[in-house]
């Protein structure tokens, strides 16, 4: 039996105690627009077509709240996860640019075998980041 097709990918997640430190890093530093938040336990944000969830593991680890009206499964992680933002490669200067003048420490700047460049740093909760050109993948 074949799967049925994959769209792609809505949303992922990341998770971070400190969202306040979350927020301001992803809203403030990197510019992605809030799309919802719940204090003490969500801020999301919007990546282009899809959306950046980042969870305070302490608030979902235990499944759905006695007071949530949906039953959205536990979830969490310990240690740090990985995302990666698709960058135009003309763009990722001005990145590592960016970055580097909001004092967040670039980790690595690096070209793959395909040619394509990535640009790695953390968040403050030591999550890594990955800023890629698409190529990466192609």
């Amino acid at each position: 039996m074949t799967a049925p097709p994959v769209l792609g990918t809505l949303e992922s997640s990341l998770y971070a105690r400190d969202l306040g430190a979350a927020e301001a890093f992803y809203a403030g530093t990197l510019g992605l627009g809030v799309v919802m938040r719940q204090p003490r336990r969500h801020v999301f944000f919007r990546t282009g077509a899809s959306i950046l969830l980042i969870f305070n593991p302490d608030a979902t680890a235990g499944g759905p709240q006695p007071d949530s009206r949906l039953p959205v499964p536990g979830h969490g992680a310990t240690g740090p996860g990985h995302y990666c933002f698709s960058v135009a490669r003309k763009e990722l200067g001005r990145w590592r640019t960016h970055l580097e003048a909001a004092g967040v420490a670039i980790e690595a700047d690096f070209l793959w075998p395909n040619g394509a460049r990535s640009i790695y740093v953390r968040d403050p909760a030591g999550n890594s980041l990955e800023f890629a050109e698409p190529a990466l993948w192609a």
